[in-house]
């Protein structure tokens, strides 16, 4: 590169016996928006954190503006000019977002000239492109709003390269596209540096003019974004080729499979989770509910589930009003992966076939006379595990021992051990790695075109986009906006996820 900003050098870094940098090199070029991408554990907040100093390299060199830096901890690097918005927040709750913007600060005077500090930073907020009351304790922001005062905060500190971590996870569709053209901006103007940490590909092709790639923690490939595809970029994350999502097939219309009618609830006397919220699902359809977290989208999968009982509404299968106990659920063949299944839908120190027969277990040939019979349970489990392709050393390892994609795996096989005619799900691709999550997601389409009716609640907007026919945007615990995915407009389901 003609201008590298940055520029690391055979960096590599182990935490115990894990090697989490392996010799990793490559470099940013000065006024460029940069995507590091790979897998979860793939090194990339590592080796983020190793330029920050919050980390110090095992071995390896560090260049900015290609002078060998020696960076020991964060102030030292917005020192240097690099800054940092880590995943997790690096805020104090109980600060207003004045005295954080202030606390930020590489030296602070002994005595405060408030007056002097509040017009230097209102200047600073009003060249923004979102703005927060400095007065606002920083514990009342919302996620949202956090992020943006993570952000303000390198720009008050003058860095001129930012590295974000994964900085849309918590905004909205349009706030996400309002800060990321906002840094494109400076960018473009030769006035910033930017290097995103995401796994969004909307984002890489949408802003970043480059990519790095790592893999186990090496770096395995990199360039212009223009000279990739998804699938190479697909590749180079994983090392091989990942299974494209399956071909839809159509259903009529009209079988309607799946309805929830006016379902109300609250919590305790006067807080409303869900309001008077109706939906429809047809046979042989994904039903997509976008949403920011915390508009009653958990309380509808623990009502759905028969975890908790709504105060008010009806849940409707094959036009029979029903009740999510377990033997209508069998009858009804309706089964439910929920958020976060090793916690909600498994019993951790139990075995992988043992979970697997949660759904079975009382029926023959898995019981006779009120015994099981566990030669049964696990053959059937060994079906499902290698028709599911869960990576287990057996069926009769506990099933708290296998990483967050195998549960989740594990949990889809048991629920779809029978055809289900209806299939409720949330986040089902929740913190897990590239691989994990395109065989969940073709799983999903996988069920709905054998006719399965799909309820898919999901916080990442991109995976409702992608896999479900139509979209309806939950907001204040109700359905406030449908559409069908192939009209859909994101813009304006940014704009209903946010309650305009």
């Amino acid at each position: 590169m003609a201008n590298p900003v940055i520029c690391v050098k055979n960096i590599s870094k182990s935490f115990g016996a894990t090697k989490a940098l392996d010799q990793v090199s490559f470099e940013i070029e000065e006024g460029t928006f940069h995507a590091l991408m790979g897998e979860n554990g793939a090194g990339k907040s590592t080796i983020a954190k190793c330029i920050m100093g919050y980390y110090r390299a095992d071995e390896g060199e560090l260049l900015i503006h290609g002078k060998a830096t020696e960076i020991t901890n964060p102030k030292d690097a917005h020192r240097h000019g690099v800054g940092m918005v880590y995943q997790h927040f690096m805020l104090v709750d109980n600060m207003t977002v004045a005295e954080n913007l202030m606390l930020a600060r590489e030296t602070l005077p002994f005595v405060f000239n408030w007056a002097r500090e509040k017009k230097s930073l209102l200047e600073v907020m009003s060249s923004m492109p979102f703005q927060l009351d400095l007065k606002t304790v920083v514990r009342d922001l919302s996620a949202g709003e956090k992020q943006k005062l993570e952000i303000i905060k390198m720009l008050y500190l003058n860095c001129t390269v930012l590295i974000l971590d994964e900085p849309t996870s918590v905004l909205t569709p349009a706030e996400a596209d309002n800060v990321l053209s906002f840094l494109k901006r400076l960018v473009v103007e030769k006035k910033f540096t930017v290097v995103i940490i995401t796994h969004k590909f909307r984002e890489v092709f949408g802003y970043a003019d480059a990519l790095s790639v790592l893999r186990k923690g090496k770096y395995v490939g990199g360039g212009k974004v223009t000279n990739f595809t998804k699938a190479a970029i697909a590749e180079l994350m994983v090392g091989n080729k990942v299974g494209e999502i399956p071909q839809r097939r159509s259903y009529p219309d009209y079988i309607m499979k799946l309805q929830l009618l006016d379902l109300y609830d609250k919590e305790g006397s006067d807080v409303t989770i869900l309001n008077k919220l109706s939906l429809k699902v047809k046979k042989g359809e994904i039903y997509g509910i976008a949403g920011v977290s915390g508009n009653g989208q958990k309380r509808l999968v623990e009502i759905l589930a028969g975890q908790k009982i709504a105060t008010a509404g009806k849940i409707i299968v094959d036009a029979k009003e029903f009740v999510p106990l377990r033997k209508a659920t069998h009858e009804a063949k309706f089964y439910c992966l929920p958020e976060e299944p090793l916690k909600n839908a498994c019993v951790p120190d139990m075995s992988v076939a043992e979970n697997m027969s949660l759904r079975y277990y009382d029926k023959v040939p898995f019981q006779r006379s009120g015994i099981v019979i566990q030669k049964n349970i696990i053959r059937k489990a060994e079906e499902l595990i290698k028709k599911f392709n869960v990576k287990t050393p057996s069926p009769q390892t506990p099933i708290k021992s296998l990483s967050g994609g195998n549960v989740q795996r594990a949990v889809l096989a048991r629920e779809l051990s029978e055809d289900a005619e209806v299939l409720v799900i949330s986040n089902p691709c929740f913190g897990l790695d590239f691989v994990a999550t395109a065989d969940v997601r073709a799983l999903i389409i996988q069920a709905r075109n054998k006719g399965t009716a799909v309820l898919l609640l999901s916080e990442d907007l991109d995976e409702i986009i992608e896999l479900s026919d139509r979209i309806g945007v939950i907001y204040n615990g109700t359905i406030v906006y449908e559409t069908s995915s192939s009209d859909v407009n994101i813009k304006m389901l940014g704009e209903k996820m946010a309650g305009n």
